[in-house]
């Protein structure tokens, strides 16, 4: 069972605690906005990411820090674009302690995947990045590669690339495939910046699942992009999530989905109790505000501590929240609001924004 209240009695100690944090995508460009009017700090960016990994640091207890993905902005210009990952992965590498990341889709807007995988020391084979790791034997964690099917990172001729366009293509009618125009319900996440999961990819997650199962292992789920539709808007959502959620709910080990892309945030609990978060995006911090955290890990709760951000209207958002459901419990004690003007926006169905 879940502690009372998703809280932990005083004084008991975690069995690990890792720092998590999302959605970077600095860039050396003034700030700008989103498509739906969203300001974004694109060098504000990396000093939440300093931020992030001094607390990490003077935390003392932190075995390892989760990236979600997108450390770098679609916007950056090319020639800066290896440059720039450097720049973030340095600020990575000051993390005391090991660094696991994951690709989105603004990281291969800049760098293919025979570059950007060895400067993030992504485990790969054939350029696919996929992988999974233990922190200690009761835990394993579950990186997926939510662009294993994409028409962004592989070589314009690569079965991959073409599975996606054809995807798309069949999907989406637009001209613009990153528009969701006329496009209805879970249907609009037929857009070019997200992504699927490939069948090896599949299998090897099956597998994955059956041995941790064997194991008597608890699973996190990670991927850039979410996986469940209660958790995020339908434009960020995975192309098969459906299909990669079939696999995960064969077995009883998974206790929880990480993801980023959606910038806002968002918290679900799907039909078979898994709990799937959503972290808020570092890029929309304005100046001196933060949106990181670190999650504490006890043999039957998970808890997001820390995780703080501004509201549209500049106000701190204080609710706490907690999510229990048998032996899992999160916690996520800031939350994230738009203001008004952005949230009406949000209303209009032709409205799209590139995550």
């Amino acid at each position: 069972m879940g502690y009372p209240n998703g809280v932990a009695p005083q004084g008991n100690q975690p069995l690990f605690s890792f720092g998590v944090i999302t959605d970077v995508q600095y860039a050396d460009i003034p700030d700008g906005r989103s498509f739906i009017g969203v300001p974004r700090y694109y060098r504000n960016s990396i000093l939440v990411l300093q931020r992030a990994v001094q607390k990490w640091n003077n935390h003392q207890n932190i075995s390892f820090s989760l990236n979600l993905g997108d450390i770098v902005d679609g916007y950056c210009p090319k020639d800066q674009s290896l440059n720039a990952v450097r720049k973030v992965a340095k600020e990575f590498e000051n993390f005391n302690g090991p660094v696991y990341h994951m690709i989105g889709n603004h990281c291969l807007y800049n760098l293919p995947r025979s570059k950007l995988l060895p400067l993030l020391s992504i485990p790969s084979v054939d350029t696919c990045a996929y992988y999974d790791f233990s922190p200690i034997p009761e835990y394993r964690f579950v990186v997926l590669d939510g662009y294993d099917i994409s028409a962004v990172g592989w070589p314009h001729d690569h079965p991959h690339t073409i599975e996606a366009l054809k995807l798309l293509d069949e999907k989406n009618p637009n001209v613009e495939k990153n528009s969701p125009n006329g496009l209805v319900d879970l249907e609009r996440r037929f857009l070019k910046f997200n992504g699927a999961v490939g069948k090896e990819q599949l299998k090897w997650l099956d597998n994955i699942l059956q041995d941790a199962t064997k194991s008597n292992q608890k699973v996190v789920v990670c991927c850039h992009i979410p996986l469940d539709p209660g958790a995020t808007s339908k434009e960020a959502l995975l192309w098969n999530y459906d299909e990669v959620m079939d696999v995960i709910h064969r077995y009883d080990c998974v206790k929880a989905c990480l993801g980023g892309h959606d910038h806002q945030g968002g918290h679900s609990v799907d039909s078979h109790g898994v709990h799937h978060r959503v972290l808020e995006a570092a890029l929309e911090c304005p100046p001196g505000t933060d949106a990181f955290g670190y999650i504490d890990v006890f043999e039957d709760s998970l808890e997001l501590l820390e995780f703080v951000f501004l509201n549209g209207n500049g106000e701190l958002l204080e609710l706490v929240n907690g999510y229990s459901s048998g032996s899992i419990t999160i916690m996520s004690y800031l939350t994230v609001d738009l203001s008004a003007s952005v949230r009406n926006q949000l209303l209009n169905p032709d409205s799209y924004q590139q995550y």
